[in-house]
């Protein structure tokens, strides 16, 4: 019996970490991570839309060669992040968040020296829709991430909530 709860475990337990690694990449985690921000200050959740993740989709495709963060010009508000090891949109989400600690809102500005623009979209009250991305970039130098905002944010002079 308990050799066979060991081997139940060594069969499963791969599976779980398999999970685990995978759902931080999925839609729901995106949103989740999104919308645990926004609720933090007080700004309604994010919805997935599949027209954005089409189009960061295809964004990211174009950027697999060279991962470099280059913004796509397009209609959208965007936020890009690349990393090394597995990482995972979740993290691109994470690294976007942090921001906040650079971010006044009496003030609306950023710290001097710091960004806290991924930050401002992420929250910003407007932008009602998300669809995001993550490819490997060539070689398997790391991980592109792209998520797209309908609609933008980030707007001169205005405050993001």
């Amino acid at each position: 019996m308990g050799s066979f709860k060991l081997l139940a475990l060594a069969y499963f337990f791969p599976l779980a970490m398999f999970h685990i690694i995978h759902a931080q990449n999925s839609q729901q985690d995106y949103l989740d991570a999104h919308n645990w921000a926004r609720a933090e200050v007080g700004v309604g959740n994010m919805v997935w839309d599949a027209n954005l993740a089409a189009y960061a989709s295809n964004y990211a495709n174009q950027r697999i060669g060279d991962c470099n963060l280059i913004h796509s010009g397009g209609p959208y508000g965007e936020n890009l992040a690349m990393g090394g090891g597995e990482f995972t949109g979740v993290d691109a989400v994470n690294l976007w968040v942090g921001e906040k600690a650079f971010y006044d809102y009496a003030s609306n500005t950023c710290a001097e020296g710091e960004e806290c623009g991924h930050y401002t979209q992420v929250v910003w009250r407007n932008s009602v829709q998300l669809g995001c991305d993550r490819v490997q970039c060539a070689n398997n130098d790391g991980w592109f991430v792209i998520c797209s905002y309908n609609p933008p944010g980030n707007y001169e002079g205005e405050s993001p909530y």
